[in-house]
């Protein structure tokens, strides 16, 4: 059998963890201007938002069929940490953009988020990939970005958590979700690549 090129989970996983905190430092850099600020959380939300449902969806049902009872708890956890994350998402998009108010409930997501990540990159995933290999990590990373194609790009947090109802719950708001991207603003592509070029 081929060996499989690209990612491996772990580092599909801690890429998109890595544009969170980036699109979060755009943020704070924006302090004064409030329409930059909506433009860097629409983007960090449209992130974490594809990020956790992809997560739920791939990831960590893999980690309950290969790493069994321990799976199951991490997996429970990190599905826990999601709850948290949406709830707080949710209440982000009914909060004015350049307010503390708002300032504060992005800090509190970055806040909760950076255990959360640090645990996937440090414990869960290291375990998953010895469990299931070089090449099936690199499966599962592609399954994981294909997937993100498809997922909703807003906060749900009355949406369930775990395949096959979080999948079906997706398919049926991910409409709606891109509706309202489309009459939302997002930095730039070449605010992007600016920032971005920043953590090289």
């Amino acid at each position: 059998m081929a060996t499989v090129k690209g990612f491996t989970l772990k580092e599909a996983i801690k890429d998109d963890h890595d544009e969170m905190y980036l699109y979060f430092d755009e943020y704070k850099k924006n302090k004064g201007n409030a329409e930059a600020q909506a433009r860097w959380s629409r983007l960090f939300t449209w992130e974490i938002a594809r990020h956790a449902v992809g997560e739920e969806i791939v990831v960590y049902p893999l980690m309950e069929k290969h790493l069994g009872s321990k799976g199951k708890k991490l997996a429970d956890g990190d599905r826990s940490d999601h709850q948290y994350v949406k709830e707080r998402l949710y209440e982000l998009e009914g909060l004015t953009p350049g307010t503390e108010e708002h300032a504060l409930k992005m800090q509190d997501i970055v806040d909760h988020l950076k255990p959360h990540n640090e645990s996937e990159e440090n414990e869960d995933l290291p375990l998953l990939e010895a469990a299931i290999g070089s090449d099936e990590s690199k499966r599962a990373a592609q399954s994981f970005k294909n997937t993100k194609k498809f997922v909703p790009t807003r906060a749900h947090p009355g949406a369930p958590n775990q395949p096959p109802y979080e999948t079906l719950a997706g398919f049926l708001q991910a409409p709606i979700d891109k509706l309202k991207d489309y009459f939302s603003t997002f930095p730039s592509a070449e605010e992007k690549q600016e920032a971005k070029q920043g953590l090289n």
